[in-house]
């Protein structure tokens, strides 16, 4: 077993070789950063590495289930390409118009919508809408009590070979800790669970930032 311990100064190693996207994500990072929920929003090396799988898989639309502020949409929605969609869901009026700022000034223009509403919701709407195996990716990271709904909903929009991406997935530490038994971490230790067993799909828990689990579906 080969185990790496990442200090500030290897983090930072890290963080100078990662490519920028886009000029307008440090500007979003710092904005984001001055709220109380800094803490929801994804890292840099993280977005990097949604950014390179949504090329790498030639995703022309793109599922997100939580936006907070628009870093993770951004990420995603420039990769796509011109004919391309980005659809997010969220709640938060007040967070998403921060996101709809951003992602016109990183030019998404008509590539990037964001749907205001309960995220079960708008999946529903959007499998009549599309239909299933829609989606070439999607991305979850919203409330975790509803993690595995959200996912099973994500199985059926998802195409054959696309790829789910399921964000704080080691929740701090917390999922290996017996003593936190809150609804929260539950939750994800559940969804663990039941994408490992999974017959339907290949994954792989990465520990990129708080933990993601890569999971494609066969």
């Amino acid at each position: 077993m080969k185990l790496i311990s990442m200090t500030p100064d290897l983090y930072n190693y890290v963080s100078q070789h990662q490519i920028l996207l886009h000029q307008v994500l440090p500007e979003l990072q710092a904005e984001t950063s001055r709220r109380t929920d800094a803490g929801m929003q994804i890292s840099p090396e993280q977005g990097v590495f949604m950014h390179t799988l949504a090329r790498l898989i030639g995703a022309k639309r793109i599922l997100e289930i939580g936006c907070f502020t628009g870093y993770s949409s951004i990420c995603l929605g420039l990769a796509l390409p011109e004919d391309g969609q980005i659809i997010s869901c969220d709640v938060d009026e007040e967070t998403t118009e921060v996101a709809r700022r951003y992602q016109r000034l990183a030019g998404l223009g008509q590539k990037a919508r964001i749907v205001l509403g309960p995220a079960i919701d708008t999946l529903g709407d959007l499998e009549q809408q599309y239909g299933t195996g829609s989606f070439d990716l999607i991305f979850i990271d919203a409330d975790k009590e509803n993690y595995e709904v959200y996912y099973e909903k994500s199985i059926a929009l998802l195409r054959p070979n696309g790829a789910l991406l399921v964000d704080n997935v080691l929740w701090s530490g917390h999922v290996v800790d017996p003593s936190d038994v809150s609804e929260s971490t539950l939750a994800i230790r559940r969804l663990n669970e039941r994408i490992r067993l999974d017959q339907r799909v290949d994954s792989n828990l990465l520990p990129i930032a708080d933990g993601i689990f890569l999971v494609r579906k066969r």
